[in-house]
């Protein structure tokens, strides 16, 4: 399909909702105006008014890919996020392998690049052992950095005050942190169970 014209469309763009058409050619946005003429070879569809949104973005997907497949692939994962509306991702770092250096990173995008069906980013990960790969990282290959600072999967594990420090100082992109107290939460789960076994109530979670 070269060209598509959607026509009476409530449309929802930074702020504002208003009725216009709108021409697709290749896939680009051509024009929005009202009554927008239609050549012969442009398919045309009649909204009746139902509203037109632009793309989401989910800048926290997992997509297990790769180390799950069972779980999801970056096709089957991008595929669901564009039957959603979804049509730009940014996915975390906790696959297997995890994300912790640029081999890892490069073996992604390789991956999504071959088979996405919508537009993708990366976080990286952190350990205590990649802080200086971190540290010259280019923010424009990475949409961020995550750290898990309570129990997590594999040695995606940074809960040492001295490493935090650095990260935090050094860190080149946006930092994303998961900040649990994994000590504390474990003597809360303690007392907890001390008292209800494994039937803890629903309104003893917090």
């Amino acid at each position: 399909m070269h060209h598509l014209l959607i026509r009476n469309a409530r449309l929802v763009n930074e702020g504002c909702e208003w009725e216009a058409d709108l021409l697709v050619h290749n896939g680009r946005i051509e024009r929005i105006d009202c009554s927008i003429s239609a050549r012969p070879d442009v398919r045309v569809i009649d909204t009746n008014g139902q509203y037109l949104l632009p793309g989401m973005i989910d800048d926290q997907v997992h997509f297990r890919d790769p180390g799950a497949p069972h779980k999801g692939t970056f096709l089957s994962e991008s595929r669901a996020a564009l039957a959603g509306g979804v049509t730009s991702v940014m996915d975390m770092p906790n696959t297997q392998p995890p994300t912790l250096g640029l081999e890892a990173l490069a073996a992604k995008e390789r991956r999504a690049a071959a088979c996405s069906s919508v537009n993708y980013g990366f976080h990286f990960g952190v350990s205590r052992d990649n802080l200086d790969t971190v540290a010259r990282l280019d923010p424009e290959r990475v949409a961020g950095v995550k750290v898990f600072m309570g129990a997590s999967t594999g040695n995606l594990l940074v809960d040492d005050e001295a490493s935090l420090e650095r990260l935090f100082r050094d860190c080149p992109t946006l930092l994303l942190a998961h900040c649990e107290d994994t000590p504390r939460i474990r003597e809360r789960e303690a007392q907890w169970a001390a008292g209800y076994g494994d039937a803890i109530p629903p309104d003893a979670h917090p």
